[in-house]
């Protein structure tokens, strides 16, 4: 007489079923448990649901700057003129912002290398890397600052501006101080973070993939410039 067969569990009961509820059910069981949905971590899930509702905003942003652009009466103020550096005895367009965007996007290749160290496990040269992007965030903002400063002193403010469009300056400050304001929290973010990382925080798991979501972070806040360069400082 064989010996009889133990009893299977079932599927929702094991470790490894979690494919064998369908349906919404099984939609439920897996969130409810705490399970990795999607099969991507709550960290990075949590970063694009943050940067989804970031684009809303901006996206917002810009929609309403085009609308008062293209509706305005009033000219509306020469970006090659307003934005020109005096240098050498001649105003050149945009020299200012042609840099300011060279050391975001230059920052956006120096994050890269750092995760790509991280998950190398070179913790040391991917926490140097992301001071060196800190180094670059601090840079882009203390010279939007100098932006900021100039423009003020040349009498533009949030309500009106001599040089035309009295929306000019309300779009200029919301749009760019808004972004200043990411650039500023994440320049937090990757010194914070460099420093743990140095400390050895995530030594015990070996997970370093909050560097990567940090990552997502910083190239979501270089994509958003290209944005706002291209409508506010070439259109």
């Amino acid at each position: 007489m064989s010996a009889p067969t133990p009893a299977t569990p079932p599927a929702h009961a094991t470790g490894h079923g979690r494919h064998a509820v369908p349906g919404l059910r099984g939609f439920i069981a897996d969130w409810a448990s705490d399970r990795q949905a999607f099969h991507v971590s709550w960290g990075k899930a949590m970063m694009w649901i943050f940067l989804l509702s970031d684009t809303f905003i901006f996206g917002s942003f810009l929609t309403g700057y085009m609308t008062v652009r293209v509706s305005t009466t009033v000219p509306w103020p020469n970006p090659s003129e307003v934005f020109a550096l005096h240098v050498g005895g001649a105003n050149i367009p945009l020299l200012l912002i042609a840099i300011m965007t060279f050391v975001l996007i230059t920052s956006s290749g120096t994050m890269a290398m750092a995760v790509n160290y991280a998950y190398g496990r070179d913790k040391r040269t991917a926490a140097i890397l992301m001071v060196v992007t800190a180094a670059f965030g601090a840079l882009f903002v203390g010279m939007q600052a100098f932006e900021w400063s100039k423009l003020i002193s040349e009498g533009v403010r949030p309500w009106g501006n001599p040089m035309g469009a009295a929306q000019f300056g309300s779009a200029f400050f919301m749009i760019t101080g808004f972004h200043g304001l990411h650039v500023t929290g994440g320049v937090i973010l990757l010194l914070l973070f460099a420093r743990k990382l140095v400390r050895g925080d995530y030594d015990r798991k070996a997970n370093y993939q909050i560097v990567e979501v940090i990552g997502l972070y910083w190239h979501f806040v270089d994509l958003v410039w290209v944005f706002i360069f291209a409508f506010f400082y070439l259109w």
